[in-house]
């Protein structure tokens, strides 16, 4: 699986605020998920996608919410649940007792509850908020796979500097190589990324410390080099960065 991100652009207040409502929502449906675990026993993950359905029957704003993004916030709250059995199990030190979630930032729709346009510049919320269309801001080696893969999920998160959609892509990685016959030896370092055997070292790219110089930057000068050279400010994050950058190493 593979996430390819976009900003969410050109909405209005009215269509903001209809996300936050979903989030909200999908915090509330995992919150009364942990809670009806810790009152009652046997409960599965099953169980919890029933209780779903009793949510919504119960709570006019919960049946706003698409029911796929309403399992994947009981899916949530059943990972937190696994995990706890999980270190019980192992006889962890620490257990990790399923906490109520205070602060919430994203809400994820599976194949239902979102429309994308052909052309793939737009999306659309279809769910009982009725959030509407969004422009996709995003480079277009984003834009074109999240065109011509299969889109497993769509996760909207909310950030201080504004909305994104996260597409979870099924997307196998294969990278390509040619074998040379040559062996050689690599130390990983702190430095450099590593040192082989004859000495050579390979720099570490440090996309922490480039992004972070780039906020220090002016916001009038960040916005010229978008306007002259058409920058994109958001092209990924660094842990994708690196990731990426060490699977072509």
């Amino acid at each position: 699986m593979r996430v390819m991100e976009a900003k969410l652009l050109n909405g209005t207040a009215e269509q903001y605020q209809a996300l936050d409502e979903a989030i909200r929502t999908a915090q509330f449906v995992r919150n009364k998920c942990v809670r009806y675990w810790m009152d009652n026993k046997g409960v599965n993950k099953a169980v919890l996608y029933a209780h779903c359905k009793d949510l919504a029957k119960e709570f006019d704003f919960v049946r706003k919410l698409n029911s796929a993004a309403r399992q994947a916030s009981a899916e949530r709250a059943w990972a937190s649940i696994s995990r706890f059995y999980t270190n019980c199990k192992n006889k962890a030190v620490k257990k990790g007792y399923p906490k109520f979630k205070k602060h919430c930032r994203s809400v994820e729709y599976k194949v239902s509850g979102w429309k994308l346009s052909e052309d793939g510049m737009t999306i659309s919320f279809t769910d009982g908020f009725n959030a509407g269309s969004f422009a996709l801001y995003c480079n277009g080696e984003a834009r074109r796979l999240i065109l011509e893969s299969k889109i497993n999920r769509v996760r909207v998160i909310r950030r201080a500097d504004g909305y994104y959609a996260q597409f979870c892509l099924g997307v196998e990685r294969k990278e390509q190589g040619e074998y040379t016959g040559n062996v050689i030896g690599i130390d990983l370092g702190l430095k450099a990324f590593y040192t082989d055997q004859n000495g050579n070292p390979v720099e570490c790219p440090k996309y922490l410390r480039k992004a972070e110089k780039r906020l220090k930057r002016p916001p009038a000068q960040v916005e010229q080099e978008v306007q002259e050279k058409g920058a994109n400010l958001n092209p990924g994050t660094t842990t994708s960065k690196r990731k990426d950058w060490a699977k072509h190493i």
